[in-house]
């Protein structure tokens, strides 16, 4: 377990150090969050800085690389794929400093994008022999392969947490509240799985899964240090740079593990987020201007029925705690 602690530490560290740099440097250029007029109880948080997920995917990103080197394909793309879809956020976040207003890049510019990085990853998925075409059935024990329909079932999976974790960075601390216990939660997952590839002998899998586990510890630390920073109130927001990041490593450690099909499970509050946007959208427009929800993403709608941001962050967080608990003792 050392081998795993210790790089937490140093990635923990390195972000708080990042942080108290950046923090500053930000308010300076005043790279501040743009509020949207019509979430009204965020009003008191206009001008807080941005971009504060630079930090832990600096410190995520220099930690893990430093411990696990280059040698393993899937780790090193696992990596450059966290960083890609920083820079997109950055890109978004830029435009909003820059012309000072909630709108960066356009919807459809930054789908474009990520849908890009996705068929790429999705076709290296498709060609790693220690990753492959497998998926692990939840509760069943299996794994299934599935051929060519890998690829679509990766892109699908990047763009829904991409995403998801982009909506539901709404409050303080809770996407990274959410982040945090997905990624305990499928650390456990994963290790449990490398008892299971050392006793069958398949080395390169294992080395894989081991490294894997080491990138999960460096973000988890870079996480925790951040979330000092997040926690309510709030001195500073990860951005678009920060939440689109998290959303392709949330996919990167399932996918890259043959866990893709826990995430609907273990992502319960990212699942939530998305879920709730597409019924309010959709049962908008088939009933002429009702809404399901007061607000969405459901986090908006418990915050107007009179829930602290505080209170919706444990809400989210226990939740997920629970679905990884159901998934480790029941999951297979």
């Amino acid at each position: 377990m050392k081998q795993y602690l210790t790089p937490f530490l140093l990635a923990f560290g390195l972000c708080a150090v990042l942080l108290a740099l950046l923090l500053p440097l930000l308010k300076r250029i005043k790279a501040g969050q743009e509020i949207l007029q019509y979430v009204t109880e965020h009003s008191s948080k206009q001008g807080t800085p941005t971009m504060g997920g630079i930090a832990f995917i600096l410190s995520t990103s220099i930690v893990a690389l430093c411990c696990c080197g280059v040698g393993t394909k899937s780790i090193v793309v696992a990596i450059a794929v966290f960083v890609a879809y920083g820079v997109v956020g950055f890109l978004d976040d830029f435009l909003k400093i820059k012309y000072r207003h909630n709108m960066g890049l356009r919807a459809y510019q930054k789908i474009v994008v990520q849908f890009v990085i996705a068929v790429v990853v999705a076709l290296f998925v498709y060609g790693d022999a220690t990753i492959g075409d497998k998926l692990y059935i939840p509760f069943a024990n299996k794994q299934i392969a599935v051929g060519k329909a890998i690829v679509p079932i990766v892109i699908f999976i990047y763009l829904a947490c991409t995403n998801g974790v982009n909506l539901t960075d709404g409050l303080d601390g809770l996407a990274t509240g959410s982040t945090i216990c997905y990624l305990v939660g499928i650390f456990v997952l994963i290790f449990t799985q490398t008892k299971q590839l050392d006793l069958s002998g398949d080395t390169l899998a294992l080395a894989q899964r081991q490294q894997m586990l080491v990138v999960i510890a460096c973000a988890v630390g870079s996480l925790l240090a951040f979330s000092l920073f997040n926690c309510f109130p709030a001195k500073i927001f990860m951005g678009d740079v920060g939440s689109l990041a998290l959303g392709a490593l949330v996919a990167c450690t399932a996918i890259f593990t043959n866990l893709s099909l826990v995430i609907p499970i273990l992502g319960i509050a990212f699942v939530v987020s998305c879920l709730s946007v597409i019924v309010q959208v959709v049962y908008f427009k088939l009933s002429h201007g009702k809404r399901v929800f007061l607000m969405a993403p459901f986090h908006h709608h418990l915050q107007k029925k009179g829930l602290s941001e505080t209170r919706i962050g444990a809400l989210y967080c226990v939740a997920t705690i629970l679905m990884a608990a159901l998934l480790i003792c029941f999951g297979g």
